[in-house]
């Protein structure tokens, strides 16, 4: 149905967890050469956890193309990812902060809240993205450990964040957690990873009721299967081979076309009078939430 994007079938990707975006075959797109910014981030301060790859490295691009610095916390075997996206936002002129760590911990969520004020002088935008994900065929197979991991990262990391974040957030300020189609409609081989994103869109929810006398705003994007490392790190070559088939185009989203939901949400311009909202990218599909 579309040509120019990379579609299936996708050739041996050969990655390992947490994946490695210079190595994919073909790599996801993120430039979003059709884009055109209109200053709607001019001079705010944004922080992107999971920014160094997918969707939040074209998150960290088109903020920055706004008018945006922005600093990214990522894990720190993912240095050379992150990297490549500090040049990215760099190179519009706008200010990148690299903040390796954990989400799980809360102390490095305090940390990070803190290096973001520091660098910046405020922070105006906030987006909930690292995500923590594994396949398993069955419930035998989903270990205590995994479980735990799972949330700590997924859902736990979104709390944590928020925490320390709204104390020093001022009016007009927004939040954006990164959903998913599996926490809308379930996914029996992602039992875990769908729990937390069925939570994060409640989370969404409840915190935006939570922070409407503050004038925070709270929204949430939830993808279809979209082409970053996340999926082929963790899957066989064989599953990854048809990746993103089975959506009604045909193909996975790329994370340039998931960015400008996360620019809508981010801008008063554009979005001043929703909040509490799960937004769904999913490449057709229309019976999910």
């Amino acid at each position: 149905m579309d040509d120019q994007h990379s579609s299936p079938p996708f050739p041996d990707q050969n990655l390992t967890p947490p994946g490695e975006e210079a190595r994919m075959d073909p790599p996801p797109e993120f430039q979003a050469p059709d884009y055109r910014p209109a200053g709607k981030l001019d001079n705010q301060a944004a922080l992107i956890t999971g920014g160094d790859s997918g969707i939040g490295r074209a998150v960290a691009t088109l903020f920055a193309k706004e008018g945006a610095d922005i600093a990214i916390v990522y894990l720190g075997e993912e240095q050379n990812d992150a990297e490549t996206t500090a040049k990215e936002i760099e190179k519009t002129g706008r200010k990148a902060l690299l903040i390796p760590g954990d989400v799980a911990d809360p102390e490095f969520c305090k940390h990070a809240v803190d290096t973001t004020v520091n660098a910046f002088g405020k922070l105006d935008v906030l987006v909930n993205n690292a995500a923590y994900q594994r396949h398993r065929d069955s419930l035998d197979d989903v270990s205590i450990e995994q479980w735990e991991t799972t949330f700590r990262t997924n859902i736990f990391g979104y709390f944590y964040i928020v925490k320390y974040a709204v104390p020093v957030m001022e009016p007009g300020s927004t939040i954006i957690n990164t959903g998913s189609v599996t926490g809308l409609e379930g996914k029996g081989r992602l039992l875990d990873y769908s729990s937390t994103k069925g939570a994060i869109h409640a989370f969404t929810k409840s915190l935006a009721q939570s922070l409407i006398d503050q004038q925070i705003r709270v929204n949430c994007v939830a993808p279809g299967p979209v082409w970053t490392p996340l999926n082929p790190a963790e899957r066989s070559d064989d599953d990854v081979r048809d990746f993103g088939k089975g959506t009604p185009m045909g193909r996975p989203g790329q994370p340039e076309e998931m960015a400008p939901a996360y620019v809508f949400f981010a801008s008063n311009a554009d979005s001043s009078y929703i909040t509490g909202h799960v937004l769904p990218l999913l490449g057709g599909e229309t019976t999910a939430g």
